[in-house]
């Protein structure tokens, strides 16, 4: 075995930070009755990933698909909640502050405020609802699914929650987006 394989070995055992090189990689599938997945990844090891990802949807009869075959229907958006209990502002006036700042809709729900973005403003109305102090639940870049799907049958609810529970116990999955109306 030559030496600088021996070395590396070392080094990545000893945890220098410089002998690991971490990726993002993207699987997509589908789920039980069609259902949408998309799962992103940062790996040291894709190949280790990869059969992760595979096994999840194997076990909960799904089927992983090829680059693209389900992001067409996700819409990429910045989302920001903001908890109607968090923020006593008027929803018009809450309105106007996001729209202003770059927003391209504004929804009022039950119980909160959503804004949405396009990926390239979601930094500047951020910015503009903090300069603000308005406190928001929850500020991220996601996957919004164009439609949803709902499932009636026990065992499409079981193999779908059991897909989402493997994909979250693996450490290398930091984001899985699905279209399944829960």
């Amino acid at each position: 075995m030559p030496n600088d394989t021996i070395d590396r070995g070392i080094k990545k055992a000893a945890g220098d930070g410089n002998s690991v090189n971490y990726e993002f990689c993207t699987y997509e599938g589908y789920g039980p009755s069609g259902t949408a997945i998309i799962v992103k990844c940062l790996t040291d090891n894709k190949n280790r990933t990869a059969a992760n990802v595979r096994n999840a949807f194997t076990k909960g009869h799904g089927s992983i698909g090829t680059q693209g075959c389900v992001s067409y229907m996700f819409d990429e958006k910045g989302q920001i909640i903001i908890a109607k209990e968090d923020c006593e502002m008027d929803a018009d006036d809450l309105m106007m502050i996001a729209l202003d700042a770059g927003a391209e809709d504004f929804n009022e729900e039950e119980d909160c405020f959503e804004v949405l973005t396009s990926p390239d403003d979601f930094e500047a109305v951020r910015s503009a609802l903090e300069a603000e102090n308005i406190p928001m639940a929850e500020a991220e870049v996601t996957m919004i699914p164009q439609n949803y799907v709902e499932l009636s049958a026990d065992e499409d609810i079981t193999n779908i929650n059991r897909i989402l529970d493997l994909l979250d116990d693996d450490d290398d999955v930091q984001q899985v987006y699905h279209n399944w109306d829960e």
